[in-house]
């Protein structure tokens, strides 16, 4: 199926890590220390500080496809890696730290970051949690709130597919993304409203932006919005996923999903736009249950299984893989939905409830944000797992070397 290049579907991809000490796993406010040294080794735009000084956010390149994004990700990540390690800090790629607090964590020395704190104050401070945004390019703007409208039916499904933060402040807090929960205190975010036309949302910012509310676009964090900057749409609704595999394999979702639904504006065609309220429902269950969530078809009056709902998605994006060339990505989705290990929650809950151990998880968590890096980084995790999981999480399903041909950035 194609109806445009698939390149015009670019892809840029924004990490959200927590830096921790190596031999505690606690968090670590080191950022000022981080980016001199980071920088001139990953590129001053590819590495950033975020509102807290124990975060630190890779950012990608405009990226052509998921092999693109695979490279320079991995590349990245294993050497901002090493840069850590230096300094006796480690990675960690989850939503949410399992035992840190809040109120111990500093900010960043940032104008904007201060004026955040200023206008939200505690409800600002507390939002120590980690995201994973995908930027999927669209160059249309008319289109790209289309899309928009209809995409936003599918946000629980990537945030039930992502769900990785479990615990809070050293409880199972019941939930599989307490995350999206945390998030929400946040003013102008969530599912956004359906937007008629380009215009439509054009003057909603620009009202905001009259009455004082804001001084951009970039203020309205919703779950996906069209970038203020960037002619992207930018998926903000995922957890920081365990492993490179399930971010790269989440990108792909992404941009399937953007390329199908654009062609099918092109040929006239189009999905049901649920309102709000309807899709609101589905993301509580997704942060509540993951991927053993129920959901309920709202048009035809089914009710369904996450991974069933799931399963529809991909085959419906099905045709558009082989164009992007993110088949074997989504096949790793499809992988993960049927694996009794599950999602990044699952196996942190699974292993907590086995050990009573929160180092054990935290340790745990380093060993998966390095997962499938290569080189990968020298210094191990100082104190080894007591006990392993069952159930491994899935592997990438294997691609001969030649189907991933060098891109130069």
């Amino acid at each position: 199926m194609k109806s445009k290049r698939s390149s015009d579907f670019t892809l840029g991809i924004e990490e959200e890590f927590q830096m921790v000490e190596r031999e505690t796993g606690q968090l670590s406010s080191r950022i000022h220390d981080i980016l001199p040294k980071a920088a001139p080794l990953l590129g001053e735009q590819h590495v950033k500080a975020e509102v807290q000084q124990s975060t630190v956010e890779l950012v990608s390149d405009v990226m052509p496809n998921v092999a693109a994004a695979r490279r320079q990700m991995g590349e990245l990540r294993a050497r901002l890696a090493q840069v850590l390690a230096d300094e006796g800090l480690a990675l960690i790629s989850a939503g949410t730290h399992p035992y840190a607090l809040w109120h111990e964590q500093k900010t960043t020395e940032n104008e904007r970051y201060a004026d955040l704190e200023e206008e939200f104050q505690d409800v600002s401070r507390s939002i120590l949690v980690y995201g994973l945004h995908i930027h999927v390019g669209i160059e249309n703007p008319e289109l790209a709130i289309a899309v928009m409208n209809q995409v936003r039916s599918w946000l629980p499904h990537l945030l039930a597919l992502s769900t990785n933060s479990p615990l809070w402040e050293g409880r199972l807090t019941g939930l599989k993304s307490y995350r999206s929960v945390v998030w929400q205190r946040i003013f102008r975010s969530g599912i956004p409203e359906i937007f008629p036309s380009r215009h439509d949302f054009e003057q909603y910012i620009e009202r905001l932006i009259q009455a004082g509310h804001i001084d951009d676009g970039r203020r309205v964090w919703w779950d996906i919005r069209p970038h203020a900057t960037y002619p992207t749409l930018e998926f903000r609704i995922c957890d920081m996923p365990a492993t490179l595999d399930d971010t790269i394999a989440l990108a792909a979702l992404c941009q399937a999903l953007v390329a199908k639904l654009s062609w099918l504006h092109h040929h006239h065609l189009t999905m049901h736009v649920l309102p709000r309220y309807f899709i609101e429902e589905h993301k509580w269950y997704a942060s509540r249950y993951g991927l053993d969530a129920r959901v309920f078809d709202f048009i035809q009056g089914r009710h369904l299984t996450m991974r069933e709902s799931i399963n529809e998605l991909l085959d419906l994006v099905d045709d558009v893989l082989d164009d992007l060339g993110c088949r074997r990505e989504i096949l790793y989705l499809r992988t993960l939905l049927s694996s009794p290990s599950g999602t990044g929650a699952d196996r942190q809950i699974s292993l907590y409830r086995q050990t009573g151990n929160l180092d054990a998880v935290t340790n745990y968590l380093v060993q998966q944000t390095m997962r499938g890096i290569n080189p990968p980084v020298v210094a191990p995790v100082t104190s080894p797992l007591p006990v392993l999981l069952s159930t491994p999480p899935p592997a990438l399903p294997a691609e001969p070397v030649s189907a991933l041909p060098p891109v130069d950035y």
